[in-house]
């Protein structure tokens, strides 16, 4: 496919094994809109589209596909119609539903290869934290990206490893707590987050740029499975 081929002069035929991989992103926000963005132009082959909400006039200050005209449709839908713009032959599932523990059960019955969390539930995280090693998928969760400022100050690491963040403190005590012996990897930011009420702030740099990682580790660990 000519629209890779620069992506391709890296990677040789790993190309491939790109096309052929399925990703699930759970959240279509700040996070999960840049994650899907920067899958479809890397050749990710079936894209599993997770998200219930429609798009709200104050998403329109971090949130990848939204505009003025589409305020108030699905996110799902929107961004299908972006993906299809792009790269025609991604083949794109649409889960237009409010996901919790009570049905988080389908996605692990979606036979994904990864899963990207990018979505704001506790017990949620905490579930995929259980679950997808069982389920055979991997796993990368973003930690909190609201009230922060520097998209510099965020990493690739296991759960255990991470500071300041309050999403972050809150699973890392249930990884400990329920002694999970194996790597949980997370995007995170060592960047203590401003002490403001909420509704909690928001950019248009930082959630993208934790997008951009989450989407870079599952292109990247791809690659690497394959050397």
């Amino acid at each position: 496919m000519e629209q890779l081929s620069r992506l391709e002069i890296m990677i040789g035929d790993k190309i491939n094994d790109i096309r052929s991989a399925k990703v699930l992103v759970l959240g279509l926000g700040g996070v999960g809109s840049y994650a899907v963005e920067a899958l479809v132009r890397s050749g990710i082959g079936k894209l599993i589209l997770v998200d219930y909400d429609t798009i709200d006039i104050t998403n329109l200050n971090r949130q990848l596909m939204t505009e003025q005209k589409n305020v108030g449709e699905l996110k799902t839908e929107v961004l299908y119609k972006r993906i299809k713009s792009i790269n025609p032959s991604c083949d794109v599932e649409l889960v237009s539903k409010k996901i919790d523990v009570s049905n988080i059960n389908e996605l692990y019955e979606k036979d994904s290869d990864y899963i990207i969390d990018a979505c704001d539930s506790i017990d949620v995280k905490k579930n995929l934290i259980l679950n997808c090693k069982n389920n055979n998928i991997k796993l990368i969760s973003c930690m909190g990206t609201g009230n922060k400022f520097d998209p510099t100050r965020f990493q690739i690491l296991d759960i255990r490893k991470t500071s300041y963040d309050p999403i972050a403190k809150i699973l890392r005590k249930f990884v400990i707590d329920n002694k999970i012996n194996y790597k949980v990897m997370v995007v995170c930011s060592d960047e203590q987050p401003l002490k403001i009420s909420k509704p909690i702030g928001s950019n248009a740099f930082v959630p993208g740029t934790a997008g951009l990682i989450c989407a870079s580790y599952v292109i990247n660990d791809i690659i690497k499975e394959k050397k």
